[in-house]
């Protein structure tokens, strides 16, 4: 048996308490429970040197912000096609699903943004809405609050186009676990879904929208489906960070629902030090994907889905960028369907034109963007260190985060810490996450 402690709102491994962001941690019976009460919303439409901070980096200094509430992202999924999934590839039919997210910034109300972009025929939403997580599937008894769009409980949303809910009034907590459920009466097809959501999504038959103990919902799923983000609107949060990656930033190897994905634990970094100022922090990592190139199990190249899935995001002013390990490991590796197009004369230096392109996108829309160097991957040098060397050399970002630094063995950077390896040998645990957010300078994202 595991002791597990409370960590700024998440359930972490006890191991990690003591070292995780560098925020004290204190040993607590039972969970709080974040609310979400709700209230008549407005019917406006949106557009679609803390202590733990890195030796040498620069005292974070509080904006004073305006009164005026404006929108950010608090969570986001990027959206993939169908692809290996049985179920993402047969869709749903008079089924609720119920997906369960944590959410980084909290505000005064909320609106939620569910996705056809990759489906084949019309979506019809029956009924939808967001609670409180009391447990698994089961949500705080009063907490379900019903979402519309344009004033009404149920829309069709045409294949190729999302969909964004009517304001729900009322105060959403920060790093809350929130579940999102939707009603899909008739069938969906193919689903737009996020492959590896390291988080249950409960399924259940028939309209099971209102049920709150959640005990119709017997399925199971590993993926999100057709939420692609939530949305809060606040007066206080400093706008929207957003980590852009593949399986790493994903969080692959971190234990499945813990929250313990590294853009989780910035969130939870942020929030300590600077309460309801602290900016939202959205993933948009995709579990094998590449800056050049798209597939269909990985989803759309980096370069293709920048703008919708980083720039777009409502409040956004800076991007992380951790990505190009899978250019060069699906390169060097077998071909096959997952793979394809597997350039055989990759380079860092086709690497770092795409870099280029990404600083580029960003800095003509103001925002700034932060790379990560490429963390240990056995089998991916020298190419591997080439890239880290142009990233941390070049000065062609806005800062560099030395995530490979953070995660790798003392005296061999080729390969993981072993404190911090999931075991895989490419991705880190829980541990390792937490030092890759601990690596990242709060004076940067703030």
């Amino acid at each position: 048996m595991r002791f597990r402690f409370r960590f700024a709102g998440s359930r972490i491994p006890g191991y990690l308490a003591c070292i995780a962001a560098g925020v004290a941690v204190g040993l607590v019976a039972g969970f709080l429970i974040p609310s979400l009460t709700t209230s008549a919303g407005s019917q406006h439409h949106g557009s679609a040197n803390d202590s733990g901070a890195p030796v040498g980096s620069a005292t974070p200094r509080v904006r004073i912000q305006a009164a005026r509430a404006s929108w950010v992202a608090t969570w986001a999924a990027s959206p993939m096609a169908a692809s290996d999934s049985e179920q993402a590839e047969q869709g749903f039919s008079d089924q609720t699903i119920r997906e369960i997210i944590y959410v980084s910034a909290g505000g005064e109300a909320l609106r939620v943004h569910l996705s056809n972009l990759f489906g084949t025929r019309p979506l019809t939403i029956g009924g939808a809405s967001v609670g409180v997580v009391l447990y698994g599937g089961a949500l705080v008894p009063g907490s379900s609050r019903r979402l519309t769009f344009g004033g009404r409980p149920a829309v069709t949303v045409p294949a190729g186009a999302a969909v964004t809910s009517d304001p729900l009034g009322g105060r959403v907590a920060p790093l809350a676990e929130l579940a999102i459920s939707v009603y899909l009466p008739g069938p969906t097809g193919p689903a737009t879904n996020h492959a590896d959501a390291d988080q249950t999504t409960f399924v259940a038959p028939g309209d099971q929208v209102a049920d709150a103990k959640g005990t119709s919902f017997s399925g199971r799923e590993a993926s999100w489906y057709f939420a692609t983000e939530v949305d809060v609107r606040t007066a206080t949060a400093d706008g929207t960070i957003v980590a852009f990656g593949d399986s790493i930033t994903d969080g692959v190897g971190s234990e499945a629902g813990a929250d313990d994905r590294w853009p989780n634990f910035l969130a939870r970094r942020l929030e300590a030090a600077f309460g309801d100022r602290a900016p939202g922090v959205v993933d948009e990592g995709i579990g094998g994907n590449r800056v050049l190139s798209g597939s269909g199990c990985f989803g759309q190249s980096g370069l293709a889905r920048f703008e919708r899935d980083a720039l777009s995001e409502p409040g956004v002013s800076a991007v992380i960028v951790l990505e190009g390990i899978n250019d060069i490991g699906f390169a060097l590796g077998r071909a096959s369907a997952c793979t394809i197009p597997a350039d055989r004369h990759m380079t860092a230096a086709l690497i770092e034109a795409g870099y280029l392109r990404l600083i580029a996108m960003a800095h003509a829309r103001g925002i700034k963007v932060y790379l990560g160097t490429l963390t240990p991957a056995p089998g991916r040098e020298p190419l591997r260190s080439e890239v880290n060397r142009w990233i941390m050399t070049s000065h062609a970002a806005d800062g560099v985060i030395n995530f490979a630094a953070a995660t790798s063995e003392p005296g061999d950077p080729r390969y993981y810490n072993p404190d911090y390896n999931s075991g895989d040998n490419l991705h880190p645990n829980d541990l390792g996450y937490a030092m890759m957010a601990n690596a990242i300078p709060l004076a940067w994202v703030r």
